[in-house]
């Protein structure tokens, strides 16, 4: 009897060991898992504030060379710009000399002309001068003779081109005929007297010869 209740009591204290045996298991399992996860949470953030700081130190940098960039940009802007006033500014000045030299030009165009016509119109003066006591009539013809020729001359200089066509043919573009007549031994459409000379400035004419033309 007492055999049989020992070996009853050792069956019963069985289960309630292994039921601490799992409870134990179970706490171990329980204590494990909840560090496990707490380091796997700690890593899951560093993983999303990693690419976000990433993102940041990138959107810093564009910022940065975007604003270097700017700055580039404007001192280029700045140099254009006075480039531009510069070019504004010589554009005016030449405007205002062309002005001035072209006013100049109609003002003093005849200056050397008229520097080359003093000295004749001085020796006109003296020959005037010399008309009221001169008794050698020649000399004071020959005097006048010469002044005639440095005018011919000073003319000269200038493109201007005498026109005597005495005893040439006839032309109508440099002559105007002012009478026709009868003339032994003259072809008939030649000059027999020139009562004008004519003058051409260049080649241009100013002024036809007034002729007498043979019939």
């Amino acid at each position: 009897m007492s055999g049989n209740t020992e070996n009853k009591m050792v069956k019963e204290k069985q289960p309630s060991s292994d039921s601490n045996d799992q409870a134990s298991v179970n706490e171990n399992d329980t204590l494990s898992v909840g560090p496990a996860n707490d380091g796997a949470g700690q890593q899951d953030t560093r993983a999303d504030e990693t690419p976000e700081e990433n993102i940041q130190e990138d959107a810093d940098q564009s910022v940065e060379k975007l604003m270097q960039k700017i700055e580039v940009l404007k001192k280029l802007a700045n140099e254009h710009k006075d480039n531009a006033l510069r070019a504004r500014a010589d554009l005016e000045n030449m405007r205002k000399r062309t002005i001035r030299d072209i006013e100049n030009a109609h003002k003093y165009a005849l200056k050397k002309f008229v520097d080359e016509l003093l000295p004749v119109l001085d020796s006109l003066e003296l020959g005037i001068s010399a008309s009221n006591t001169a008794e050698d009539i020649e000399s004071l013809k020959e005097g006048m003779d010469l002044t005639c020729k440095k005018f011919a001359s000073t003319l000269e200089k200038f493109g201007v081109k005498v026109i005597d066509p005495q005893g040439e043919k006839f032309n109508p573009e440099l002559h105007e005929a002012v009478s026709m007549q009868e003339q032994e031994g003259m072809a008939p459409g030649t000059v027999i007297s020139v009562m004008q000379k004519g003058y051409e400035l260049n080649g241009r004419l100013v002024r036809p010869a007034m002729v007498m033309v043979a019939k």
